[in-house]
């Protein structure tokens, strides 16, 4: 019997809602907390999510020329295993089925919850209870094959940015703004470099999640033609998207008000809509973050099985298997699972989205350096697209990345640590597998 395989079901429409839901999650509606608390002013809070979104589609620039050289389902593990060696590949999979995956998925999983006994005025409780059950349902709608999880994608897609078109347009009309509420540009008590460097690093949860359309490529109908307009244009949207909805924010309060709030973006309904804005924004995030819990599950649960197809995992027979009915890696999707569900019970929102930047963004850098050393070995090579202005944009991503990383292990040492050491507990799973596939 003929052993089954990821079917080709995923087209250009999906791929760019599985971005632009993915990246656009809880991270808009919380993070201007972190990021107007940091900047202390509302002039460096902008230029961070500006530079923020800058360095991301640079990012997206390069990553799509390796990701048409290399359109296998797998992504950044793929990429990484073709440039650097099979090790680097394993290792950038583990980290991302043990800490990127699940901690992603378990932080929005709470936010859901959180938002849900608010609106409804549950006990504080239940919050676990509904996070789990959450989880549970996207897992098992998504095991029903790739166009139940598409499909609830590009609903949620759809459906989150209204409320976000509407905050904005709202804002950016509200009477008593304009221009003005976005000074000063700098704070007199606060220095700029730190103020700024601090600002940059909050906003990367909410710019997170857009590389991790390359795990679909496997299954894209077109990757070679739909990745790279999938990433750029994706990231194009939501950088304009959240320059806009900040600047709406600034325009109904200030920055310190953002800065001292737990939800910036319902105090900003609230004010643009007394009375039921806050349950209007609610049900906004609600949708928002269910969208994105999709998409990184649906991201997610395939690359247990690229991993154990690569003979990289312990137990590769199980984790390779699809479902023979709904032709989708099930039991990857139970792993990823598990690992969030016990996620929530130990860690909170802010402690699982911090555990995961340092460690991810070293392999991005690794991804963007990557296009440059491909392009030194292999001159001749066919590239069905070619990154634009090389080698600055390259280089900028890979500044940026370095940047990146070097404020995460100073403002976040242990947390960097941590995720770093969850990553080399890597080096002897894989050591072992090696023996056993040498052995059998």
């Amino acid at each position: 019997m003929k052993k089954p395989e990821l079917k080709k079901d995923i087209n250009g429409m999906t791929a760019l809602t599985v971005l632009i839901g993915t990246v656009i999650g809880a991270g808009i509606f919380f993070k201007p907390t972190a990021v107007y608390s940091a900047s202390g002013a509302p002039g460096v809070g902008l230029f961070a999510w500006f530079v923020a979104g800058v360095i991301t589609i640079a990012g997206g620039l390069t990553v799509a020329e390796i990701g048409t050289i290399y359109p296998q389902t797998g992504g950044m593990l793929v990429y990484l295993e073709e440039v650097y060696g099979e090790f680097w590949g394993f290792l950038v999979g583990w980290a991302q089925i043990v800490i990127y995956f699940p901690a992603n998925f378990a932080a929005l999983a709470i936010i859901f919850a959180t938002q849900v006994v608010n609106l409804f005025a549950f006990t504080q409780e239940s919050t676990l209870l509904i996070a789990i059950g959450t989880a549970i349902f996207i897992a098992l709608t998504n095991f029903l094959g790739s166009k139940y999880g598409g499909g609830i994608q590009n609903v949620a897609t759809v459906l989150k940015m209204v409320p976000l078109f509407i905050i904005i347009i709202a804002g950016l009309f509200y009477p008593g703004g304009g221009t003005e509420r976005l000074l000063p540009f700098a704070s007199d008590t606060r220095a700029l470099f730190p103020a700024f460097s601090g600002a940059l690093v909050a906003t990367l949860f909410a710019y997170d999640g857009w590389m991790n359309v390359g795990t679909l490529a496997g299954e894209m109908k077109n990757p070679g033609k739909d990745l790279p307009r999938v990433i750029v244009g994706g990231l194009s949207i939501v950088m304009a998207v959240y320059l806009a909805i900040n600047v709406a924010y600034l325009f109904v309060v200030d920055s310190t008000t953002l800065a001292e709030t737990a939800t910036p973006a319902a105090t900003v309904a609230s004010k643009l809509f007394p009375g039921m804005g806050g349950k209007f924004i609610t049900i906004g995030i609600l949708i928002s973050v269910f969208g994105a819990m999709n998409g990184y599950f649906l991201s997610g649960m395939r690359l247990p099985y690229v991993l154990a197809h690569k003979g990289m995992l312990p137990f590769a027979d199980w984790f390779g298997q699809i479902n023979r009915r709904t032709l989708v890696p099930t039991n990857g999707g139970i792993f990823i699972l598990v690992i969030s569900i016990a996620m929530m019970l130990t860690g909170s929102f802010n402690q699982l989205t911090d555990l995961i930047v340092f460690v991810i963004w070293i392999f991005s850098t690794m991804t963007f350096l990557a296009v440059i050393l491909s392009r030194k070995r292999e001159p001749e090579r066919y590239r069905a697209y070619r990154v634009p202005f090389y080698p600055f944009i390259p280089l900028l991503a890979i500044a940026g990345g370095l940047f990146i990383m070097i404020s995460t292990l100073l403002t976040q040492p242990l947390n960097s640590f941590l995720g770093l050491s969850l990553t080399l507990l890597g080096w002897p799973v894989y050591h072992y597998s090696q023996k056993k596939a040498n052995i059998g």
